[in-house]
């Protein structure tokens, strides 16, 4: 009985086992294939084998993918959710035509500029897209150091270079939005500097030739110069009155 049963066993089922990939692991339904939540760090063989061509809409969310190798099979998906993954800045798609909806929420996306590039040159058709919860992402819910202005940069950004999109994150995308975002997207690149750019400790390095462009006979504290004129501008702004408060002698 025990051979008799061995029989029945699905095509590569006992391969996906020694790959930690089960059937029971795999839900497919109506074109729609999920695997969630089981650690995988590569699309596993299986689902590539058995359900790339007949897969619309596939989910690996809450896996440890971070690659996307194999995904190129998948000629006929239409939606693909990567939340809460390993993905960072250097994640690539292939070349894929028919995906209209992706989201990466929750990865290591850290820099914007590889990715957007990457998905307007491979997804012309996508008109959908999510990166909420990656540091690429200024949020207020990620990050409590983030404004509603840093947010509006991002978007600013991100619909300069995928201007076919409909809904980005949370909310639609708005004509006006774009129209701004032709205007300014190309300036709200956020470049961090690296530790080599840094100067150790806030503190600039001395000049070992002893170069100051300060004079070399050095005014007192208490001994004040200064000079008179007629200015052609003058500032009517809200801060303006503090002017009245300077005394004759600070000047």
């Amino acid at each position: 009985m025990a051979d008799e049963a061995d029989d029945k066993q699905p095509n590569g089922s006992e391969e996906s086992e020694e790959n930690g990939t089960q059937e029971d692991d795999i839900t497919f339904v109506d074109g729609q294939l999920s695997y969630i939540g089981h650690d995988a760090a590569e699309i596993p063989e299986k689902l590539i084998t058995d359900y790339a061509s007949i897969t619309r809409r596939l989910d690996l969310s809450f896996n440890q993918l971070q690659s996307l190798n194999g995904l190129d099979q998948f000629v006929n998906l239409e939606e693909l959710i990567l939340d809460n993954n390993c993905f960072d800045e250097n994640l690539k798609f292939p070349k894929m035509e028919s995906l209209h909806t992706l989201t990466v929420n929750k990865n290591k996306i850290t820099n914007l500029s590889n990715i957007v590039q990457n998905l307007a040159s491979n997804l012309p058709g996508l008109r959908y897209l999510s990166m909420l919860g990656n540091v690429a992402c200024p949020n207020q819910l990620s990050d409590h150091e983030k404004d509603e202005e840093d947010y509006r940069r991002y978007r600013f950004y991100v619909l300069f270079h995928l201007n076919n999109l409909k809904f980005l994150d949370s909310s639609p995308v708005k004509l006006e939005e774009l129209a701004e975002a032709k205007r300014v997207g190309p300036f709200m690149q956020i470049i961090k500097g690296t530790a080599e750019t840094l100067i150790e400790g806030g503190k600039e390095e001395e000049d070992p030739t002893g170069y100051t462009p300060l004079p070399e006979s050095q005014r007192k504290v208490d001994d004040h110069k200064g000079s008179y004129g007629r200015s052609k501008y003058v500032y009517y702004g809200r801060h303006s009155e503090g002017n009245r408060f300077i005394r004759n002698n600070d000047l």
